[in-house]
């Protein structure tokens, strides 16, 4: 839906430089072309957005499912571990992982 959107405001940014200015033809497609990068730019930016968020979901699946997760040299599991709200695993009390906290984006 935000694509839609984000067509229509391309959309009105190209009517308004066809009728409301007194630009030249290269002026208007320097604009355009900038324009054009910018909504590209944030295109990709969302779908990385996108891409990592997934990511993190299927290691705090796998954690809930009992597996274990490989986080750089450690490896993490409900025994010395728990998952806190913010997708960060933390140490369990009397673990040799005591209030060590790992971001689940850190974790394979």
């Amino acid at each position: 839906m935000a694509y839609i959107f984000g067509l229509i405001i391309v959309g009105l940014l190209f009517l308004s430089l066809h009728y409301f200015t007194e630009l030249t033809r290269s002026q208007k497609l320097i604009v355009a072309g900038i324009f054009a990068v910018f909504i590209s730019g944030a295109i990709m930016y969302n779908t990385y957005v996108a891409h990592e968020q997934e990511k993190v979901l299927a290691i705090v699946q796998k954690y809930r499912q009992g597996q274990t997760i490989q986080c750089g040299n450690i490896e993490i599991n409900s025994t010395n571990f728990d998952l806190s709200g913010t997708n960060s695993f933390v140490g369990k009390k009397n673990t040799p992982y005591h209030l060590q906290v790992i971001g689940a984006s850190e974790c394979k």
